[in-house]
């Protein structure tokens, strides 16, 4: 009888947390329900998919199922029924069409139903039951669960109203791009959809169910030039991707990724019309944003800084305005401090902190004043968590955080020195500990050099020939002892992280030497003309070898590069050229404007706040 009772007591007690841990560590704290699926629709409402984590189970029953894979077997049994009604016209393809279009709105109820509604449908998916109990209407989330209640089943002879246009029309593939034959229609739909949007609340996204399959390729464009699928050694480049899959969570991103890929497939095309039905809805996303910045929970999710980094991309494409890059980046920064550094440990936020991070530390830069990414828990909590490890490049930009705190003081040193408001023992303290700083994080810098780049195990950069292959313009510079003009050799790269990493050396070195004016020891102009001569010699390998649009990544090192250069000089001209090949072969308007806005100078717009 004691064994009995033993035995059934270690039955409950191996039970109990084995059906504890089918939940979701953030449900099980919140103490709600949780569907099991990853990402769970409760993290997902709450706005932090990417913090949805279980615990691991050797059960198979027990593990959640990815509310993505359900999704594309979804997408997947739709294609496959548009695939057999373009090969019936029969009466038969009438109940084909009626389950495409129940799926559809099962695919449309599971983004945007209410919580209870999402779990009695992952459940019937599950347990693989014929048929649904409720025939669902896809409707937004903001009106009303009557919406969602049992209907009965609809007549053969009543069908919903795109599958009677369906029976009367040809099928459109619309998982290939659209022709152009199709386009005029299209972008009327696109133009009515954007028109009507901005007003109307009551629909989940912008784009129409009939324009979805045609944005998602949009939206796939996008993703790839801005996201390219690379490998460790080219540099992370996974962060939008990763924004992507879980867009269908929040209506915000999903706005705003519509928005983004829309108007840069128009102009990746130079199709004027399908441009301008991105920019159209550009207003609606940047009111969703404010909206969003002021609530005090909503600031924090993480659809918040996706959304400020998809609109950095959008003016990178468009650049709407000369302050619009430097606006969003300002924001971008400011939002970043606002969610501290315990908020960028884990998911898509910690890879948009730190995949982009060289943005954030360039931003600070062009601000010219001491950067919260200086301290050391900026430096230190979003890599606790192991969720990636620091390369080169990020020990790199630990050194250049600290580069806005010495520009900040050489800017007030100045000032009071043109005031003055110092005596001249205060004077000399005060630039005395400016320059043993500043010594200080120069010796920082040829000490990262010695320890990663010279012993770096795929080899030090190499020099190679100009040839001007694939019409890249050839890099010309000057002797500066007689004044000659010759062609230097330019650089090779094992890898590209390499090039974008030895690119943000020079610049950050050329940034800190423009205010070292040390007696002694001090970086030459000889020297400072060899660092922007290093970035236009890299140039044409990071633009030749970078996939999609990652060139990005040197936008602020050309920028940097172009201020170290007189006008009218052979080195201004090559990087005019550079320039406009970019603006023209990867149809990034930033680019073709020689991107003032990323000036690290005094009267740069990120210091100065105006355009």
């Amino acid at each position: 009888m004691v064994g009995d009772t033993r035995h059934f007591l270690d039955s409950r007690a191996r039970k109990a947390p084995n059906r504890q841990s089918r939940s979701c560590k953030v449900c099980r704290l919140r103490k709600v329900k949780c569907d099991r699926v990853k990402p769970c629709h409760a993290c997902c409402a709450h706005g932090y998919p990417s913090k949805c984590v279980y615990e691991s189970v050797p059960d198979d029953e027990a593990k959640p199922i990815s509310q993505a894979e359900e999704i594309r077997n979804l997408r997947s049994e739709i294609r496959e029924l548009r695939s057999r009604i373009d090969d019936k016209h029969d009466g038969d393809g009438v109940q084909d069409l009626q389950r495409l279009d129940r799926l559809e709105s099962l695919f449309e109820s599971i983004r945007s139903a209410p919580i209870q509604t999402v779990d009695d449908l992952v459940r019937e998916i599950r347990t693989a039951q014929v048929g649904l109990k409720k025939d669902l209407v896809p409707v937004g989330p903001w009106e009303g669960t009557e919406a969602y209640e049992s209907y009965p089943s609809p007549n053969s002879a009543v069908l919903p109203t795109r599958t009677r246009l369906l029976l009367n029309s040809p099928v459109p593939d619309f998982n290939t791009l659209p022709g152009e034959d199709d386009d005029d229609s299209d972008l009327e739909r696109m133009s009515v959809g954007s028109g009507s949007g901005s007003d109307c609340s009551g629909t989940i996204s912008i784009m129409n169910m009939q324009q979805r399959p045609a944005v998602d390729v949009f939206v796939e464009r996008f993703v790839d030039a801005f996201s390219p699928e690379v490998d460790i050694k080219s540099g992370r480049a996974g962060a939008l991707r990763a924004a992507a899959g879980i867009r269908m969570f929040s209506p915000l991103i999903t706005d705003a990724f519509e928005a983004v890929s829309v108007a840069f497939f128009g102009r990746s095309v130079q199709n004027k019309q399908i441009e301008a039905s991105g920019f159209r809805l550009y207003p609606r996303v940047l009111r969703g944003l404010q909206d969003a910045l002021v609530d005090p929970e909503k600031c924090n999710a993480e659809s918040t800084l996706v959304t400020v980094i998809l609109l950095l991309a959008f003016e990178s494409v468009e650049r709407t305005t000369q302050s619009g890059v430097s606006a969003h980046v300002r924001g971008a920064v400011k939002l970043i401090e606002h969610r501290g550094p315990e908020n960028h440990m884990y998911g898509v936020e910690h890879l948009l902190f730190t995949e982009l991070r060289p943005y954030w530390i360039g931003g600070a830069l062009a601000a010219r004043q001491p950067s919260f990414l200086a301290r050391e828990e900026w430096k230190t909590i979003p890599w606790s968590a192991g969720t990636t490890k620091k390369d080169f490049l990020h020990h790199l930009l630990d050194l250049a955080a600290d580069i806005p705190g010495y520009l900040a003081l050489s800017d007030a040193f100045k000032e009071a020195q043109k005031t003055s408001v110092m005596g001249a023992q205060e004077a000399a303290v005060k630039q005395s500990t400016m320059w043993n700083g500043i010594g200080e994080l120069t010796a920082k810098f040829y000490q990262w050099y010695e320890d990663w780049v010279v012993t770096y195990p795929d080899g030090p950069p190499e020099e190679v020939e100009q040839t001007g292959d694939q019409g890249f313009p050839i890099f010309q510079r000057r002797n500066l002892r007689n004044g000659a003009t010759f062609t230097p050799s330019r650089f090779a790269y094992p890898n590209l992280l390499m090039a974008q990493t030895m690119c943000l050396y020079y610049s950050f070195r050329l940034i800190l030497s423009s205010v070292d004016n040390r007696p002694h020891d001090r970086v030459s102009p000889m020297e400072q003309y060899d660092l922007g001569c290093g970035i236009c010699r890299s140039l044409e390998f990071y633009i030749l070898t970078a996939p999609g649009n990652m060139i990005n990544r040197l936008a602020f090192p050309t920028r940097v590069a172009w201020e170290a250069f007189p006008d009218g000089g052979p080195e201004r001209r090559f990087m005019v050229e550079v320039l406009h090949l970019v603006e023209k072969r990867h149809a990034l308007g930033l680019w073709g404007s020689a991107m003032p806005e990323l000036s690290t100078r005094e009267s740069s717009p990120l210091n100065t706040g105006s355009p």
